[in-house]
């Protein structure tokens, strides 16, 4: 620990984040990415803003990316805040709704980035437990103290919580911020969306990194009420005026616009999902129902730890996550449908040769 650093840096466990091999033989199905590219129309916008003056600063706003995404969802402007990723966008939303001295409220296993932000921003919190299954128990949510945040669909387990939940859990907070983070809600039956012009303390965080294939132009956006908003643009003017860069912001409205591209490529995901499940378990594993761009799961033989190990090996990167509770699964991102026929055949491999490695009852 170095003595120049500050309470905040010495206070952080950084968040880890899949592992990245720059090995093209490699099949990453470890950190969410879509594996289909993104609409032509993306290339075609981002290609037609290089033509243009880069000399130039982006719109501080957004305004053309918050009017698309305004039009794409029946909302005014005010209603819709952009940012760098869904995960600035978060952070912004701890500093703009969260006090150092009221706890906030998150699920005990979850995207792991919150606990993160909350050392960071010196942020008291509650990890609640979930329930044996996994599912959320919403009513354990009711009444906090200094807000709450839940990713739904939760990550890494997938597992979603339909809208009526989240509007108790709104409901039971009037004082205080209830933050949905909605990364994997477009392989999701319904949004939290269409809740906030009925509730002023509701923020749906989203991202353009999952379903329209942008991970690599980082951008996410908030919707809520435009007093929230403002306060998140407060933040961010506080920080850095200019979070996304023109390509991102040309790139992401283009993305917005091209919907029939985009229930393509969903549909593709959600299809190929329910078929890996199916053979999943066949091959005896246990499946936990998902409505993300992965699944999460466990073998009744051979450990997650072991299974993460040989099919790294075999040149397939998926995620263990090294934590009680969840140390015998592994989330497994949904690729293609030759990369899926390629995983299973190494897999099948892997589970024979991992037999010695049994998980103890």
């Amino acid at each position: 620990m170095n003595k120049f650093w500050s309470e905040a840096v010495k206070r952080t466990e950084p968040y880890v984040p899949g592992e990245q091999l720059n090995d093209p033989n490699i099949i990453k199905l470890n950190t969410n990415e879509n594996p289909y590219d993104p609409s032509p129309q993306v290339t075609e916008a981002t290609q037609n803003e290089l033509k243009r003056k880069l000399r130039l600063y982006p719109s501080p706003d957004a305004d053309g990316l918050r009017d698309e995404l305004g039009r794409y969802f029946k909302l005014d402007r005010d209603y819709i805040f952009a940012g760098n990723g869904s995960d600035e966008v978060l952070a912004f939303s701890f500093m703009a709704f969260f006090e150092q001295h009221a706890i906030v409220r998150f699920p005990s296993i979850t995207y792991s980035f919150y606990p993160v932000y909350a050392k960071l921003f010196n942020v008291p919190y509650e990890e609640i437990a979930l329930n044996r299954d996994f599912t959320l128990p919403a009513e354990n949510f009711f009444g906090a103290d200094g807000g709450v945040i839940i990713a739904n669909p939760n990550a890494p387990t997938g597992l979603y919580l339909d809208t009526a939940a989240i509007e108790e859990i709104v409901m039971n907070n009037p004082e205080c911020v209830v933050i949905i983070d909605e990364a994997y809600i477009d392989f999701a039956p319904a949004s939290a969306v269409s809740l906030v012009k009925q509730y002023p303390n509701l923020l749906v965080v989203r991202t353009m990194s999952k379903s329209r294939s942008l991970a690599g132009l980082r951008v996410g956006f908030a919707i809520g009420d435009p007093g929230l908003i403002e306060a998140l643009n407060r933040i961010k003017d506080s920080f850095n005026s200019y979070t996304i860069d023109r390509l991102a912001i040309a790139g992401a409205a283009a993305a917005i616009r091209d919907e029939d591209y985009f229930q393509e490529i969903r549909q593709k995901i959600i299809s190929t999902r329910e078929w890996l499940i199916s053979e999943m378990k066949i091959r005896g594993f246990h499946v936990l129902p998902s409505h993300a761009n992965f699944i999460f799961v466990s073998h009744y033989k051979a450990s997650a730890e072991s299974l993460y190990q040989r099919l790294r090996e075999s040149g397939f990167l998926v995620r263990h996550f090294q934590k009680p509770e969840i140390e015998n699964y592994l989330r497994i991102t949904i690729g293609s449908d030759e990369q899926m026929e390629f995983f299973l055949n190494a897999l099948d491999s892997t589970i024979l040769s991992s037999a010695g490695s049994t998980v103890q009852d």
